[in-house]
């Protein structure tokens, strides 16, 4: 299964940058075969607030990949333990989804465009997080889910 994370923004070299490669590069050679891949997306022009989300929104409808299932991150969304998210990734891969992309808007949220476009919207808790971090703190998740997937000892309950 491909998973992209489509992000606003462009990451600099930083401590959330690492953070987001470290569990990237171990996810490579798990056991259910998952990818993870960060598309960023940026609009250069300084724009009204509802016109940059409306335009950031644009954007990151645009890399979409094809076919594939959206979901949003949101402090509004659903609030899934490691465990339960780890269940929804399974059920999408026993179902057959071969892509599944999560977004991150940027500083106002997302459009009203991307939030049509989603299947669903999770949170990452109910904390308000840099949008950088929040790359990192998702990769750990998706490579925590496979590890409790494939019975790696690095999830404990």
């Amino acid at each position: 299964m491909r998973i992209t994370l489509i992000a606003v923004g462009k990451a600099k070299a930083s401590p959330a940058k690492d953070l987001f490669e470290l569990y990237c590069k171990r996810l490579k050679g798990n056991r259910l075969n998952w990818s993870l891949e960060l598309r960023e997306v940026e609009e250069k022009k300084n724009l009204p607030p509802a016109q940059m989300t409306q335009r950031e929104g644009e954007l990151l409808l645009a890399a979409l990949p094809r076919n594939g299932r959206v979901i949003i991150l949101d402090e509004k969304g659903k609030d899934f333990s490691s465990q339960q998210f780890s269940c929804l990734l399974r059920d999408y891969a026993d179902s057959g989804e071969q892509d599944i992309a999560f977004l991150i808007g940027g500083a106002d949220g997302h459009s009203d465009e991307v939030k049509a476009a989603a299947h669903q919207t999770l949170c990452l808790g109910r904390f308000t997080w840099p949008h950088m971090l929040v790359r990192g703190l998702f990769a750990e998740q998706i490579y925590r889910a496979s590890c409790i997937l494939s019975g790696h000892p690095y999830h404990r309950e």
